[in-house]
Formats: structure tokens, sequence, C-alpha cells
């Protein structure tokens, strides 16, 4: 009876968890229904709210917002917006970090988890897996020199926190999987194990007397 408990509990978990994170994201994208006037809103004009439509009026809105501003006169509107943004002192500050961070992860020609590698960490002869996110740049690259790479170290099984750091390019093992099996092996602590590539050339570890931390 227990086997057959952990089997049924292995096929509804994953399930149950997924309808769950999926149920919260349509839950959180169906309040932009509240944009629209009170009688288009489905509860006045079916009786009852429709699961779904605010999601649908989300997506549209991004994607309106996309088409408008790939043109000329979309970009010029936005500069107009970003340099208003600019002039009110708390809120500068604010959009300025968010706008940073947004156009590094989300910009097709970002350099943000551009690649998986192994940097032993936070001591020597313990490894774990970082992600490159660029090199050192102004007055920090002019001091380091150029041959640093910037790291991101995600905590277990939650990855959105974590650790940067600047480590030298020759203490890192660049790995072939790709930046999604690496996140999953993260998450599930090493339990989900990534597929070996097909060829893989042997790669020689740091000197045991390097290592990044204490």
């Amino acid at each position: 009876m227990k086997r057959y408990f952990i089997t049924g509990l292995l096929i509804w978990a994953p399930l149950g968890i997924t309808l769950w994170v999926l149920s919260f994201i349509l839950g959180m994208m169906d309040q932009s229904i509240m944009l629209l006037p009170v009688a288009w809103q489905p509860r006045a004009l079916v009786g009852f709210n429709i699961p779904g439509v605010g999601a649908l009026i989300t997506l549209l809105i991004v994607f309106i917002t996309g088409l408008l501003t790939a043109n000329f006169i979309g970009q010029r509107l936005v500069r107009w917006w970003e340099a208003l943004l600019h002039r009110i002192p708390v809120v500068r500050s604010i959009y300025q970090s968010v706008k940073q961070i947004s156009d590094t992860v989300f910009s097709p020609s970002g350099q943000a988890f551009r690649q998986a590698v192994l940097v032993q960490y936070p001591r020597q002869g313990s490894w774990t897996i970082g992600f490159l996110t660029g090199t050192p740049g102004g007055e920090i690259g002019e001091h380091l020199g150029n041959d640093m790479v910037s790291l991101y170290v995600p905590t277990t099984p939650n990855p959105t926190s974590g650790f940067f750091l600047m480590v030298p390019k020759a203490d890192v093992i660049e790995l072939e999987m790709s930046v999604e099996d690496a996140l999953k092996y993260l998450i599930s602590m090493g339990v989900v194990t990534p597929t070996a590539p097909k060829a893989t050339t042997a790669i020689e570890p740091p000197d045991a007397d390097t290592y990044v931390g204490d």
C-alpha cells in the first residue's frame, strides 16, 4: 500500500503544483480586467466572471504596446515618457534600476544567464553551478583587469536568490548543458540529472589551490 500511495503521489503532485502555479499566474493577470469600464466587465455583461479574460487582456495590452513602440513615433513617445519619469525623484531611481535589469534579462542581445559553468564555492573542493552574466565593466573592470567574468550563483531550491561573484575566467569550467537543464538540476537539488552530451571534450578542472570563497 505504501508503494502504491507513493506512486500515485508522484503522478498527482507535479500535476497539482503545475495547476496551482498556473491558477496563481492567471489570477494575477485577471486583475487587469479592472481596467475595463464596469459596464464592459464580464460580470455586468453575462452575470458572472469568466476566468482567463483578464489574462487575455494583459497579453493583448503587452502585444499592442510592443507593436506601437516598434516604430519611430512609438519610440519617441517612450523616450518622452521616460524623460518624464526621470524628473520624479523617487520614481526615477526605482524605474532606472528595474529598467536596467529588465533590459539585461529580456533583451535578445542581453548577456544574462548565457551559459552554465562550474565554480568552486564557497570553499576549496566544493563545487556548484553558476551562470555567466558578462564581464566586470567600468571602474570595477579597470581594477580587476580583463581576465575576469561575472557569475550568478543561485541558491537551491529557490534560484531567484543567490550570490553575485566576479572571479578569474581560469577558475570556472564552462558546461555544454543548456541553461534550462542547469536550472532543473539546481531546483531539484541534484535529483534531476541532465543528459550528458553525445560528444564531450575532457576539460581539466582548475588547480586544487584555486577556489572562490573563504
